[in-house]
């Protein structure tokens, strides 16, 4: 994170640009599959749901119970001059434990894509994308369910690019963006009056509390962006058929403050079916904005003493219902 995202924007389009009939040749296995002409779309749905309910149990333990829920779906469409990638990524997961009477959310989240390239040469396209990321419900703070840290709308994520679109083979996607609108939406004006997400926080009088004004809800940034996805649930290899996998890699420099503190977002899918209806999956995310401050407990005494930019982690396991479609 210590190199400007326009330096590596700009190097990796020279590279793309200079070396695409070689890295072509190379990668470029199964050409029929990579010149699909028309639409193709699919997705699939995933239900998982998980409960442990103990009585007079010696060894101790909570009852609880989970239920994360999953949908994705892609519609593309290609023909010999342009290609067009939509693509909706939605996850809800809840969590009851112990003798608590209300659900905790573990998972929240509304990702839409939609990218339009036109051919260049061969498999690089000029491209445009349009992202939108936010949430559903209200989140709470794991110390304390009555302080509210996020809610529908805040945050939420625009991000419109311009670049190239290198698409080595039908399963990858490398989006180069040097041109790039990032806005952050805090669409609550408590969150926003706290400064919560990088918006700027409210003025207050000198007695600290009396708001002279309102923070702000919107945040607007102007940098460079990278774009990795790969996606494949079509593997030859016996041992892989039943096996689904999607990553996605978004990097983004703001150029106007601060370039070498690259927001980092990584997402990754792995699906595997038992069966028609069963599927195990597995779920990460590695998130890091340096905007965002999160509050820790340094001395680990209860007390939340500390804030300040972390890299965030989140895994799901679940085992459950799917259909594919």
């Amino acid at each position: 994170m210590k190199i400007s995202l326009l330096i590596i924007s700009i190097l990796i389009y020279s590279i793309a640009i200079a070396q695409i009939t070689e890295i072509e040749a190379k990668v470029r296995t199964k050409p029929a599959a990579d010149s699909t002409i028309g639409w193709t779309k699919g997705g699939n749905i995933a239900f998982n749901l998980s409960q442990t309910n103990l009585t007079n149990w010696a060894g101790g333990g909570q009852n609880s119970m989970a239920i994360n829920t999953l949908f994705n779906y892609t519609i593309n469409y290609k023909n010999l001059k342009s290609s067009w990638d939509n693509s909706f990524d939605i996850g809800y997961g809840i969590l009851r434990q112990g003798e608590a009477k209300k659900f905790t959310k573990t998972d929240d989240k509304i990702d839409i894509l939609s990218k339009y390239g036109r051919r260049a040469k061969n498999n690089l396209f000029y491209a445009a994308a349009l992202n939108f990321k936010t949430q559903m419900a209200p989140g709470f703070s794991a110390e304390n369910d009555s302080v509210r840290i996020s809610n529908l709308l805040a945050p939420a994520y625009i991000i419109v690019s311009i670049g190239m679109d290198y698409k080595p083979f039908k399963s990858l996607s490398f989006f180069v963006a040097p041109f790039t609108s990032k806005t952050t939406i805090v669409n609550d004006q408590q969150l926003a009056n706290s400064g919560f997400f990088g918006v700027t926080p409210a003025t207050y009088d000198a007695d600290g509390i009396t708001i002279i004004k309102n923070g702000s809800k919107v945040r607007s940034e102007f940098g460079g962006y990278i774009r990795l996805i790969y996606t494949k649930n079509n593997f030859e290899k016996e041992y892989l058929k039943n096996v689904s996998i999607t990553t996605k890699l978004d990097l983004f420099s703001n150029y106007l403050e601060n370039p070498q503190n690259i927001d980092v977002n990584w997402e990754t899918l792995i699906a595997m079916k038992v069966n028609k209806y069963i599927s195990l999956s597995i779920s990460t995310h590695f998130f890091y904005d340096d905007d965002i401050n999160v509050a820790i407990d340094k001395n680990k005494n209860g007390v939340l003493d500390e804030r300040g930019p972390r890299l965030q982690y989140k895994q799901i396991l679940g085992v459950g219902l799917s259909y594919k479609f």
